[in-house]
Formats: C-alpha cells, structure tokens, sequence
C-alpha cells in the first residue's frame, strides 16, 4: 500500500510533464496503480488492526529514532531489549516497512547516469555522504561534531582518504561512515567490497586500533610454509585413500582437504598444490603418484616405527635399496655459467660403461655400506646380506628394510635368512639375528637410502664427465667415505657439507619425500 510520500511523487512527476509510461519506468509502480494515484489524488486512511501488539509499547520510541538517523532493525532491537522489549527482532522488521521510506528501482544505463537505484531514502543519504567524504567535501570540524572519535585518529583516517590507494582508503571509509552510524551493508555496497571484508576492517580497528587497521608490516606465515602442515599434507597423501574409507584408488583434491581437516590441518587446495609442488612432485607418470596401494600400508608403517622406537644399542637397522644402473657418459644438470654462454651436451653419446650401486644405510650410525652389482636380483641381495654379517658381527640383532621389488621378496633369500637364523649357523659364524621389516608396496618415497642416493647424485653425477668407468667408481667411493667418516666424528647430523644436498634428513618418517622425483 502507497503512503503519503509515494503519492506525492508520482503527482509530482506527473505535474513536470512526465507520461505514466515514464513514471512506471521510474519508480517500478503499475500503470493502473498510477491512475489510481492521479485519480484518487490521497491516500486511502489506513485501517489499524485492533490486536494489541508486544511492540505498541516502544512504536513511538522506534519511529523517534528511525525519524531521526534511520538505525537498522539490528541496533533498534539493541536498544528496546534494555527497555524491557520481549519479542524478537522480526517483529521490529515488520513494523518498519509501515514507515514512510521511498524505493526507487534501478533503470538501465542508457536512460540514467545518475546514482544507484532501487535502495531507500535513508541508504541514498547515507552514500551521498560517504561520496562527499572521498571527494573531500566533509570538514575536520563536521567530522570532530558528529563522530566519537579522538581527532588525531579522525586526521589520520582523512587523510588517508585523500592521499593513500584504494586499498587503504576503503579501510579508512569504512571506519568513519561506521562510526557515523551507517550500516555496514550500506557501506559495503558502496564501497563495492564484500560485507565480510567491512566486518573485518572493523574489528581489526576496535582490537588494535589505526595499527591494526592499517598494519602492512605484518609478516604473515602461511599455511604451506610451515612444516607441521607440510607433513601432514605428505602423511595424508603416502596413504592409499582406502585407508580413510574412501572407495577410490587416487586422490582428489576435495577427498584430501576433507581429511586434512578432520586430522586438524585445514588448507585450501591452492596450498596443498602449493605445497607438493615446492616438493618437486608432479602428478603425471604413475612413477611419480605419491601414495602406496599397498592394503597392508598401515601395519606394515607401524611395524617399522615399532622396531625404530624400540630399537636397543646392541641393534641396527638398514635402509637397502639399488641406484641404477646408469651410464658413464656426459651427464646434465645445474651450472654457473658466463653470460650469453650456453651449456649444451650432445643428444647421442657412446656410452663408456654403466654402473648399478647396491648399497645399505644403517639409521642409527648414518653409515653406508656399498658394493658395484653387475645386475640387480637376490644373488646380490644374498652377498649384501653376508657383508653386514661379517661387517656387524657383534650385534645381536640387526633389520633389514627394503621396498617391495621382487628380489626382495623372493624364496632364496627368505632360505638364507632362514639358514642364517639357525642355531648352529650362528653359533659356527658368531653371526646376529637377522629379521626383515618390508616397506610398504609403492613407497619408495620412505626408503631412507633413496635421499642418500638423491645427494649422491647431485653431488657426483650430475654435470659430471667421467673419462671411464674407474674413475667414476672411485669419486663415488670418495663420497661415500667422506659421508661415513664425517657422522662417525659428528654423530649429529651436520650442514654445509656436500651430503648437506640430501633432499631429506636421513631418519624414517612417514612424512619423508626421500626419493626426488625429478630424479627417479
């Protein structure tokens, strides 16, 4: 129903020469309820219902205050609760609509350049004061008036206003039209900026002040910078998604950020790629897919965490795995160079002979034991097995860890396990218990010796140019020599040393990347 202010205009327009078409146009009204303006020329008296209301109490005090800075319905319900109002805030917002307010409707472009159309009297005044404010049509002395501010905080926020980027100067807006009384809708709207960025400047202003408004030296670590969410993104994503009860055999991004967060990590897919791509790792060969299928993945994983935790001084455990084979050639890889200079290798290069390392890492002393295998198969798993035997003869016990490669598991070796376990052998050689901790199928990415390797070859093969096999044989065990004399003196680990280029820390983790991806 029309009120007395809606009537007026729509006799006014009429009046200046405008049709009922443009009225209509204008302010959005039905062509027949404008003929019923112009022929009725008042309003109809409004008929009051005779229910008594919870809110008939406090319609004097409402209608006082919307008469005199047209508060929102949220800070009208503030205020009459302190009076002794029992009703909820709908009933407040019923009530307002029966006030005078007059609605335009938003017209095209093409008939008005005008302001925004379509929001009430009370909002128009509203954003014609917020433009007088940018454009620096409102006085310090106006502002000092009608704001419960101190001024220098009032200067600094004006100035802002006029001399600062948009970024600022929409913060600075925001306080002062807040503190002026204007809804925090309004202001969004036209500051053209989300309510919830409005929320924030104001309450980053009433906890810390202009500093905490304004606070560009504020240096904060993000999420895929911390190490606590790295590991956990990498703990998550070594472990097939069966795991968590999740019917798929890779995973997505969305199944991942769900059970990050039920793990206490929440991260946003942008961090997660983030994260795992500082990492080197790419999702694009099935070689380079991170996660193990393996069903058994989490006994296994606890197993070996077990032995690692519990693990005495009169027993060791070994990281085996192979490296290879590889060519003895000009290899590539990262280089300083003069300007202008391009460091090329040739496509095509005859080959001087190729090598397979066979080597073991044993975690609680950092030492490698290391050996040239003409192939790899359970010949050689067997000759590496009776290496430690004579190598580690005092040892009660010792663990052997590998990956699921099929010499690793075959029946020859688990015969000569079985032979070296027995009584009488061990009582002839004086040899130690020897027991097998299997790594989970597809998890090389766990395999301490892997990071060992990745340094290796950083360090020895990589822009390397070997002029024959011998040679590089012998810079590979110069490395290996100066590594294990190194943590014999330092049983700490150490930095700034050639093995410092080791991808991780050499200790079993389930959130370790041990294996480089870019140099499987």
């Amino acid at each position: 129903m029309l009120g007395e202010n809606e009537y007026q205009i729509i006799l006014s327009l009429y009046e200046n020469g405008n049709s009922i078409y443009k009225i209509r146009q204008f302010l959005g009204y039905s062509r027949n309820t404008i003929r019923k303006v112009l022929k009725e020329r008042t309003p109809p008296p409004f008929k009051t219902s005779q229910r008594t209301s919870i809110l008939d109490a406090y319609k004097d005090f409402i209608q006082m205050r919307f008469e005199e800075a047209s508060p929102p319905a949220s800070n009208l319900y503030k205020e009459i609760l302190d009076m002794g109002y029992e009703g909820s805030m709908s009933t407040i917002q019923v009530f307002l609509k029966t006030l005078p307010q007059l609605k335009f409707k938003k017209v095209s472009e093409k008939e008005t350049n005008s302001y925004p159309y379509r929001i009430v009297k009370r909002d128009m005044d509203y954003h014609i004061w917020m433009h007088r404010l940018v454009q620096g049509a409102v006085t310090y002395e106006e502002l000092e008036e009608t704001l419960p501010l101190d001024k220098d905080v009032i200067h600094t926020l004006y100035s802002w206003i006029l001399n600062k980027r948009l970024k600022y100067r929409n913060r600075a807006v925001t306080i002062l039209a807040y503190f002026h009384q204007i809804p925090q809708r309004t202001i969004a709207r036209f500051l053209c900026i989300q309510r919830l960025s409005v929320r924030s400047y104001i309450t980053r202003f009433n906890s810390g002040g202009i500093k905490a408004l304004f606070d560009r030296d504020r240096v904060e670590v993000k999420k895929f910078e911390q190490q606590e969410y790295k590991d956990a993104v990498f703990k998550v994503l070594h472990t097939p998604p069966s795991a968590y009860e999740i019917n798929r055999t890779s995973w997505r991004m969305e199944d991942f950020c769900k059970i990050l967060k039920q793990e206490g990590f929440p991260i946003c897919k942008p961090y997660i790629r983030q994260i795992t791509k500082d990492a080197g790792y790419k999702y694009l060969k099935a070689k380079k897919v991170l996660t193990s299928k393996d069903p058994d993945y989490r006994e296994k994983l606890q197993a070996i965490t077990r032995i690692l935790s519990n693990l005495k001084p009169n027993e060791k455990f070994f990281s085996i795995d192979e490296f290879g084979p590889f060519a003895v050639k000009m290899q590539g890889g990262k280089s300083l160079v003069l300007p202008n200079n391009v460091k090329t290798i040739p496509q095509y290069q005859k080959s001087k002979g190729s090598l397979i390392i066979t080597a073991t890492l044993e975690l609680s002393t950092n030492q490698v034991t290391h050996f040239y295998s003409p192939k790899k198969d359970t010949d050689e798993m067997i000759t590496l097995l009776e290496i430690l035997l004579d190598q580690y003869p005092d040892e009660e016990c010792i663990y052997l860890s590998w990956d699921a490669a099929s010499w690793h598991a075959s029946k020859k070796l688990y015969q000569k396990v079985e032979e070296v376990n027995r009584p009488e052998y061990e009582y002839t050689h004086k040899s130690p218990f020897v027991k097998l901790a299997p790594l989970p199928a597809g998890a090389q990415f766990l395999n301490v010796i892997e990071s060992v390797f990745s340094g290796m070859a950083r360090a020895i093969i990589h822009n390397s140019d070997y002029s024959s096999v011998d040679e590089a044989i012998r810079a590979i065990d110069w490395y290996f020599a100066e590594r294990n004399q190194h943590f014999k003196e330092n049983p700490k680990r150490a930095g700034n040393k050639i093995w410092g280029q080791e991808r991780t820390k050499a200790e079993f983790s389930e959130s370790n990347n041990c294996k480089d991806p870019r140099y499987m």
